[in-house]
């Protein structure tokens, strides 16, 4: 296969670009179906005359049917996206990069999703269906899931599509108070429904001090339980944020901005910020999991992606304990460039 790609780049390069005009094409409809043509040629920044040549193209091989409500991607085309999925990761030499990045940051597995997902939501949709086809690898009978917030981890639960009703899950940290759809909260809730599992709530925000922490433990007998659930989770699936944007989501105070900032915090996850290469240098108080918490948890996933995050997932990927990294081509190359320029 890299040899065909090899060549269809020297002789034909316009065919490699037809090719994955079509696919990022096939790609969107299937995850908007049913989708009119006006509204692809709008979300992908489009010609409709040029969505429309294309659309009747796929239509013509049998890979898109039309409807009263607009297209949707046929199970003949379900199957070819599945094999050009393959192909563009080819195409873009994602496998090698995967396999590079795994042991540049001493990580079990890279997942690298073709694209962009600052620019293209739906290569965050990508994401989510690939951490969450890693979820179904690793998830067994009984186990507990523990997940954060975020939008992209929401994402992941709206991808789940298989079921093991043994299942716990249970958020990772408390809530941010940020939109409800995107509250560890919420997704936990989500994610046990499409599992067939059971979930348990933390109803407390991050961020409170420590000694509001312990007089509400003290009080609260179900909300230690759900502590010590938390603690035992079997995997983990987290997001991962630049750590200005975080610490302002949690309105914290502009003097504490500036503070975490000048510690030279570049990443967050699970309320601790981190500098690169991987130093923890600001801690926010909650009841949960901390990535000093990752070694003894089985399966760690961390999902994030955009160029913009990639000093992010580099400083948190550095303080240890994650096993995959679910990440797209915009972030992993922003990466690589940072390690090759020995930025850190």
């Amino acid at each position: 296969m890299d040899k065909i790609i090899q060549l269809q780049r020297k002789i034909a390069p316009e065919l490699t670009q037809i090719i994955e005009a079509r696919y990022n094409l096939l790609r969107y409809i299937q995850h908007a179906q049913p989708v009119g043509r006006r509204a692809v040629a709008t979300m992908l920044d489009m010609g409709e005359r040029i969505v429309r040549a294309q659309v009747d193209w796929l239509k013509a091989a049998g890979l898109v049917e039309f409807s009263q409500l607009g297209m949707s991607v046929t199970a003949e085309g379900q199957a070819m996206l599945a094999d050009l999925a393959e192909y563009i990761r080819l195409l873009h030499d994602l496998v090698g990069l995967e396999a590079e990045l795994a042991a540049r940051l001493n990580l079990r597995q890279v997942i690298i999703i073709p694209g962009d997902s600052e620019a293209d939501s739906t290569v965050r949709r990508e994401l989510g269906r690939a951490a969450a086809g890693v979820l179904s690898q690793h998830l067994g009978d009984n186990m507990v899931v523990a997940v954060s917030g975020g939008s992209t981890m929401a994402k992941v639960a709206e991808a789940i599509n298989f079921s093991v009703p043994t299942t716990a899950v249970v958020p990772a940290r408390g809530g941010l108070g940020e939109v409800v759809e995107y509250q560890a909260n919420t997704i936990a809730a989500v994610l046990a429904g499409k599992l067939g599992g059971r979930y348990r709530l933390l109803h407390i925000p991050d961020g409170v001090s420590e000694e509001t922490l312990e007089a509400i433990l003290t009080g609260d007998a179900n909300l230690r339980t759900v502590a010590e659930v938390i603690k035992k989770a079997n995997i983990l699936v987290y997001g991962i944020g630049e750590a200005v944007e975080m610490a302002q989501r949690r309105g914290m105070t502009t003097e504490t901005v500036a503070e975490i900032e000048r510690r030279g915090a570049v990443g967050e996850a699970l309320g601790q910020y981190c500098a690169l290469p991987g130093e923890i240098v600001y801690v926010t108080s909650s009841i949960g999991l901390r990535l000093d918490d990752l070694a003894g948890i089985g399966t760690v996933i961390a999902v994030a992606g955009g160029s913009a995050k990639a000093k992010a997932i580099l400083a948190v990927a550095g303080t240890g304990g994650q096993d995959v990294l679910v990440t797209d081509e915009a972030a992993a190359k922003a990466i690589r460039l940072l390690i090759n320029t020995n930025y850190i």
